[in-house]
């Protein structure tokens, strides 16, 4: 047995992974990383990413680049042209990004659930009542990025971003582990509820980028240079930027999780179930009537 096979079994014993990604300063641990990844000596640079390795199946085969200044340039690289072909029929909501699928399917009434026996109120999450209606009795998923995983997210279709309510909030691990143990987890987190207006289907579609330990970093381009990200609370940004399906978004600093939220009558796609894998582009979600 190999020492990552040894030590991957230890991390991944519940106690001891909840013990080492929850038991700790979270936040003071999250500035000190985003400093720390983003030293450019080669020297450090090239350890964190072979430390990084050790511990995460890191494939950089489809990045656009190879070459990184950073650990932190690694994290937020790009995709080489073409690598996520998008599904472009007009009835089909595309995941936003690259992922593993967590809690997903109809929403019950207002009730959403992060994990088996572990359910929240839309209002804690989307702090916007009209949010909630919309999306009562709808259809929503779960998308965990790991941190190996490629860290940015697109258009789940054609869309105009008209509002961004963004939350200050902690940094629990987002992992299935810290799920089982922590209500409310996704509610309590830093997270931005990215609403846009009716997309080409119809559908009102509302992201949910929730932030995470050693994360605590998330870019919008529609917010580029926003002081509104700076402070506390919860904080209603209007905005009026249009993406195409599959344009970019944003991204984490990190890995972490975004939630989709799409109206009554849409459904989830065959195949997208707890614990598949989905990659950014492919069929996610299918809207009523738009075929």
């Amino acid at each position: 047995m190999t020492v990552r096979t040894k030590m991957l079994r230890v991390l991944a014993q519940e106690d001891i992974n909840f013990l080492l990604t929850n038991r700790i300063p979270r936040r003071l641990a999250t500035q000190f990383m985003g400093w720390f990844s983003r030293i450019e000596h080669p020297l450090v640079r090239d350890a964190s990413i072979a430390g990084w390795r050790l511990f995460a199946d890191l494939d950089l085969r489809d990045a656009r680049r190879t070459q990184f200044k950073s650990l932190h340039d690694c994290f937020v690289r790009e995709l080489k042209e073409g690598a996520r072909p998008v599904d472009h029929r007009a009835d089909v909501l595309i995941s936003p990004c690259d992922a593993i699928v967590g809690t997903c399917g109809a929403i019950f009434g207002t009730t959403v659930y992060q994990a088996k026996g572990f359910p929240y109120a839309l209002l804690d999450l989307l702090a916007d009542s009209d949010l909630v209606e919309t999306y009562q009795d709808g259809c929503y998923a779960t998308l965990r990025l790991t941190s190996a995983m490629y860290h940015r997210f697109h258009a789940p279709h054609d869309c105009r971003v008209v509002q961004v309510i963004y939350t200050s909030g902690d940094t629990w691990n987002v992992n299935p582990i810290a799920l089982k143990r922590v209500e409310r987890l996704f509610c309590k987190n830093e997270r931005a509820v990215i609403a846009t207006s009716a997309s080409p289907s119809g559908a009102p579609i509302t992201l949910v980028a929730v932030a995470a330990i050693l994360v605590a970093g998330i870019r919008l381009h529609c917010l580029e240079g926003s002081q509104a990200l700076r402070q506390r609370g919860a904080n209603v940004i209007p905005c009026d930027s249009h993406f195409r399906k599959g344009e970019e978004m944003g991204w984490f600093e990190h890995g972490s999780t975004i939630l989709v939220f799409a109206p009554k009558g849409s459904s989830l796609c065959e195949g997208v179930r707890d614990g598949a894998t989905i990659r950014m582009g492919e069929p996610l979600m299918r809207m009523e009537g738009c075929a």
